[in-house]
């Protein structure tokens, strides 16, 4: 009996240590980031008017239910004190437009708008080599 659980226990170690080869039809996992940008949009604020007229503004075209479309995730949002909002957001690539006509319908008229589009490059300085090191 003995015998049999000391043969067990090395049985379970082995093949819990075991690396079997992937299957070949295996994926790996989708980076979720792939297709995607980056977009920074300043919404400036139009200092020739209150909060309060602002507000109204954003209300009356409905900013607060078009932007951001559906399907934008939100990286960041700031404020920045005498400047206005400072929005990051990332999205598909193919959502552009949604997420530009989102801003023309809803933010004008509140915000003056800037955009900077972008990308992650830091995955791919990592994986650059680097003299020196």
């Amino acid at each position: 009996m003995r015998h049999a659980l000391t043969i067990l226990l090395v049985v379970a170690i082995a093949a819990s240590t075991l690396s079997l080869p992937a299957p070949a039809d295996a994926q790996p996992a989708a980076d979720p980031t792939k297709g995607t940008i980056l977009l920074t949009i300043f919404l400036r604020h139009d200092q020739s008017k209150t909060l309060d007229e602002i507000g109204a503004q954003l209300q009356k075209s409905r900013y607060y239910e078009k932007f951001p479309p559906k399907g934008v995730e939100i990286v960041s949002w700031y404020i920045m004190m005498g400047v206005g909002q400072v929005v990051t957001l990332r999205f598909p690539a193919e959502m552009l437009r949604a997420v530009n006509r989102s801003v023309e319908e809803s933010a004008w008229g509140a915000y003056r708008t800037e955009f900077y589009a972008r990308y992650d490059y830091k995955p791919i300085w990592e994986a650059m080599p680097k003299p020196g090191r």
